[in-house]
Parts: structure tokens; C-alpha cells; sequence
């Protein structure tokens, strides 16, 4: 039984949205991921998948979309990205009664994977595409987010007593939370390009995360916009499907 994750499937079986025009890695990029999803993975194990399902701009156009990841082999868990119209984040609990025994839906709750707790949101971070005082209110409302499904885990008795988290998220004065078993999935990368820490990363450190997965980057030029391999004791592993040639990466063995 093993644990896998991979983000950014970009599926467009009901709407017209090409993703050859963004290189050819995404020439055919639906057989691939069927194609190395059934090579590796098996019924006994989990996959994460990260974000940017569908091109769907609701939940009739995303459902062939869906239908295909619930076709894959093993247990998958479902987390919300930017491009995911299909999925209002104040209603995840009525997809999870929809797709209940094919697909769970990672947002404002937790799973558990063996003695692991998988915490989670979309995440965010500084592209210059908006403000950054618009930035800020939208990082700031996904980090508390993040906070209610450590917290929810927390309070499962999968771990101890309470990390110290400050409300503004920035405080330098988070205190390691004890030994956790979690891992934490985000859509976007953990930092804005040229970070060296960020609100997501001080949070995963407060709880004791063993590691962050994202995924998000897009393209050569963009697979080093965030952190890779071990930092500050936490290993992030970027799960972007055309980073991974749509191969889901093994995150536990």
C-alpha cells in the first residue's frame, strides 16, 4: 500500500480546451496519465491529486472529467486549485455525498492515510497578477483554511496538544508543535518566487509537517519557482503532472 500525489490533470472532455498549445509533453496528455496512473498505481493505494482537474466551468461540464479520475485504479483524494469552477469551497461536503465510495474532496477537513494525517488547501502565492494587498486578503483566507484542517486532524487525537498559531499567520514566534505525522498538500507552490519562507512554510513547520507537496508549476521556466528536496527538516516535492510527464509521484512506500 503505498502513497502517490499529482496535480494540474487539466481535463477537458466536455469543453474545448486544448493543452498541446502549451508544448508537447500535453500532446495526448489524458492516455498518458491513464496510461503510467494503471502502470503504478494499484486499489490498495492513495492517490492526492492536487488540484486543476477540470476545465469545467460547472459540475455537469467538470463530471466526465471526474468520472475518468474515479475510473482510476485506487483510493482519490481530491484537493481544490485555482482553475476548478466546478467546486464551490463552501459546499466540498456535498461533493464528498456525491462521488461518497469514488472520490473524497480534501478542503476544510483531513484524511487519514495509514498512522498519516493528509491536511490541505488551494493554497496561494504572489504572481503579480493582482495587488498585493489582494494577495494578501486571498492568502490569508486560505491559510486560515490550512489552519482548520490541521486543526480537524489535531482534534482526531492523531496528534497532541495545539501548535501556537498567531491570527496574522506571520508571526517569527511559532513554536514547533510536538512529533506529527502529517503531510500537507497545497495547489499552489509553498512560497512567491524568491522566498525563503512564507506563512505555508512556518505553519507546516509549526505542526511538525514531514512534508509538502504542491504542485501548480508550469514549464521548465517555472519547476524551480518554489522549494525542492529538504528544508528546515520538512521535504517538498513539486507534483505538477507535466514536472512529473504525468507519472504519479510516490510520496510513502
Amino acid at each position: 500500500m503505498s502513497l502517490y500525489a499529482i496535480g494540474d490533470l487539466h481535463l477537458s472532455f466536455s469543453v474545448d480546451k486544448p493543452m498541446d498549445v502549451f508544448g508537447r509533453v500535453w500532446k495526448n496528455h489524458e492516455k498518458k496519465i491513464w496510461k503510467y496512473w494503471n502502470k503504478r498505481v494499484t486499489d490498495r493505494d492513495t492517490v492526492v491529486v492536487t488540484g486543476d482537474h477540470s476545465w469545467g466551468r460547472n459540475l455537469e461540464q467538470s463530471r466526465k472529467d471526474l468520472e475518468f479520475i474515479a475510473e482510476l485504479p485506487g483510493r482519490k483524494i481530491l484537493l481544490r486549485g485555482n482553475h476548478d469552477m466546478f467546486w464551490d469551497a463552501k459546499k466540498t461536503q456535498r461533493l464528498n455525498e456525491a462521488f461518497r465510495g469514488r472520490l473524497e474532496f480534501l478542503q476544510n477537513n483531513w484524511f487519514a492515510y495509514e498512522d498519516y494525517a493528509l491536511v490541505g488547501t488551494k493554497g496561494y502565492c504572489y504572481e503579480g497578477l493582482d495587488t498585493y494587498e489582494h494577495f494578501e486578503k486571498i492568502r490569508d483566507r486560505e491559510l486560515e483554511r490550512l489552519r482548520i484542517s490541521f486543526e480537524a486532524a489535531r482534534m482526531s487525537g492523531i496528534s497532541g496538544e495545539k501548535a501556537d498559531i498567531s491570527p496574522a499567520f506571520g508571526s517569527e514566534e511559532l513554536r514547533p508543535a510536538g512529533n506529527r505525522k502529517y503531510i500537507m498538500f497545497l495547489h499552489y507552490p509553498p512560497t512567491s518566487i524568491g522566498e525563503a519562507s512564507s506563512p505555508f512554510t512556518r505553519m507546516a513547520e509549526a505542526y511538525g509537517a514531514a512534508k509538502v507537496v504542491y504542485s501548480h508549476c508550469h514549464g521548465k521556466a517555472r519547476f524551480d519557482d518554489s522549494f525542492k528536496g529538504y528544508v528546515n527538516g520538512i521535504e517538498y516535492k513539486l507534483v505538477s503532472g507535466d514536472y512529473l510527464n504525468f507519472k504519479p509521484e510516490l510520496i510513502l512506500e
